[in-house]
């Protein structure tokens, strides 16, 4: 006999654990959670862990602080025995000319509006928090105690051990190579096992192949997947404890707890794909764009790089929700890099949504429509 299950979620990163475990809160247990590697294979392993309220749109300043809040008691909610390493050291956020300031500006006023505590910061302030910045090019900045980072792989492992202990079945090293659809509804999925799930409700959390996870139930979504490369430098003693972000070079360091600084830096030039691999020109590029700013840096050697992937949409906000024509078909893809940031509460609202509970905030305005109806969604502040 085939198996039977209510939900079945495709993805076993941030997102999929997270709302498997927030379903199974809501008491929707019979839940699978299909992972085709091990767990935080994909973008969640391989992000840089930042997570900042500092946003310039008040949806995302709600998902953020949401996430935050959840993130601050979250050891002791799903009763972990480990640490997820939620470190509010605070995020420095640069402005290099009059017109980003003014902008910075407006962001804050939201971002307190909204109960997030930021503040902009004069140059002179910007070297209080940060003394080893190079001032010169510097017009002001912005700064929130209560940004930080945390542990991808802990977090996620978190969500996980607490949604197994609810009855969710979590399968590693086991892909979905096909969702069966009769009509307008899920009949199930088929996995590289040779076993058929049946089940009457599907979620996509599938992050940079939530695109060909989309074909197999027919539906076209507008994502393509593209690398993003961070470096690692030798453990020093801690002299920087914000994460230091500059959306004009398009970069964003911070030093662990144990001492290693991690950069991360976009490219405009990078290809569309499913390249994980590192280049030694990215190395030659973050280190021209982050000296420039952080000088004492040059002093540090890498011991390591790695990359991921970014799932992206036309305006580098997520998708979330469900698709017009078929029925209990979930989407919760295309974060454009910010998936872990606002992973908890992404989590939080999307089981709300499939079980129909009150949502604790409207997220309507991420449905898949809105690149049909030319509603795209303009962040002014994305790295």
């Amino acid at each position: 006999m085939a198996r039977r299950a209510e939900v079945a979620i495709i993805g076993g990163g941030i997102i999929g654990c997270a709302t498997a475990y927030e379903l199974a809160r809501l008491g929707m247990t019979d839940v699978i959670v299909f992972e085709k590697n091990y767990l935080t294979a994909g973008s969640t392993g391989r992000c840089g862990a930042g997570v900042r309220q500092q946003w310039g749109l008040e949806m995302n300043v709600r998902l953020a602080r949401g996430s935050c809040k959840i993130l601050e008691s979250l050891n002791e909610d799903l009763q972990y025995d480990g640490d997820i390493g939620f470190d509010q050291g605070g995020y420095l956020v640069l402005a290099f000319d009059d017109s980003q300031m003014e902008q910075f500006r407006k962001n804050v006023k939201l971002q307190n509006s909204l109960g997030t505590p930021s503040r902009t910061v004069s140059v002179d302030e910007a070297a209080e928090i940060v003394p080893h910045i190079n001032t010169e090019p510097l017009v002001g900045a912005t700064f929130c105690p209560e940004d930080g980072h945390a542990d991808p792989f802990h977090t996620t492992m978190a969500y996980a051990e607490a949604a197994r202990r609810l009855g969710v079945d979590i399968r590693t090293y086991t892909e979905v190579t096909d969702i069966e659809v009769e009509g307008d509804r899920i009949r199930g999925v088929h996995t590289d096992d040779e076993e058929f799930i049946s089940c009457g409700m599907v979620l996509n959390a599938a992050g940079p192949y939530s695109g060909p996870v989309a074909q197999m139930a027919g539906v076209e979504i507008p994502v393509y997947s593209e690398r993003h490369q961070i470096l690692v430098t030798e453990p020093v003693n801690r002299y920087q404890k914000p994460m230091v972000i500059s959306f004009q070079h398009g970069f964003y360091c911070q030093q662990t707890p144990h001492g290693s600084f991690i950069l991360g830096l976009g490219d405009p030039s990078e290809p569309k794909g499913f390249n994980i691999e590192t280049s030694w020109q990215f190395m030659e590029h973050v280190a021209h764009s982050v000296l420039s700013v952080l000088p004492p840096l040059a002093d540090l050697r890498v011991v390591r790089q790695w990359s991921g992937l970014y799932n992206i949409t036309p305006d580098a906000q997520p998708i979330l929700g469900g698709v017009p024509g078929l029925q209990d078909y979930y989407m919760a893809v295309g974060f454009s890099g910010h998936g872990f940031m606002v992973g908890p509460m992404t989590a939080r609202l999307m089981a709300q949504m499939m079980t129909g509970e009150d949502m604790d905030m409207d997220i309507s305005m991420l449905d898949l429509g809105r690149f049909d109806r030319g509603e795209l969604i303009h962040e002014p502040s994305v790295v």
